[in-house]
């Protein structure tokens, strides 16, 4: 054998074991794949009861929200229905009330005043205070 058939050779089983070597990861990297490929088609099977559970949640909350807007609806009809009711009460009764209370109290004033002016002796009155000097 001659000198350039040996670098051959060598040359040669240097290819052989590169390609094992590269061989290897691209053997595993497609073992890898088809796990992925496994693991998403079951992913893809179990998620059609996953959809209709969702789907069914999703009906019973568009049914408890329609049940809210029904509720809100009337809690704002009957709030609509105090305040006119209040404002009823206060156009019909407001002024008389007010009226009265003012009425009650100038007249609890001017019993006051009339029995302090009892209590006072008599002649002091031109020294009361508040009063012309």
């Amino acid at each position: 054998m001659t000198p350039t058939q040996i670098a051959a050779l060598i040359a040669a089983g240097a290819f052989v074991l590169l390609v094992v070597l590269v061989a290897i990861p691209l053997v595993k990297l497609g073992r890898t794949l088809d796990e992925a490929t496994i693991a998403i088609r079951k992913a893809h099977e179990n998620s059609d009861p996953l959809f209709t559970g969702a789907n069914t949640t999703l009906t019973h909350v568009n049914t408890q929200l329609e049940r809210v807007d029904g509720i809100t609806a009337n809690a704002k009809t009957v709030s609509g229905n105090v305040s006119a009711l209040s404002s009823l009460f206060t156009a019909t009764l407001g002024g008389p009330l007010v009226k009265t209370a003012a009425f009650s109290y100038g007249v609890s004033k001017a019993l006051r005043a009339r029995r302090k002016r009892k209590q006072e002796p008599v002649g002091r009155h031109s020294r009361r205070k508040g009063g012309r000097k």
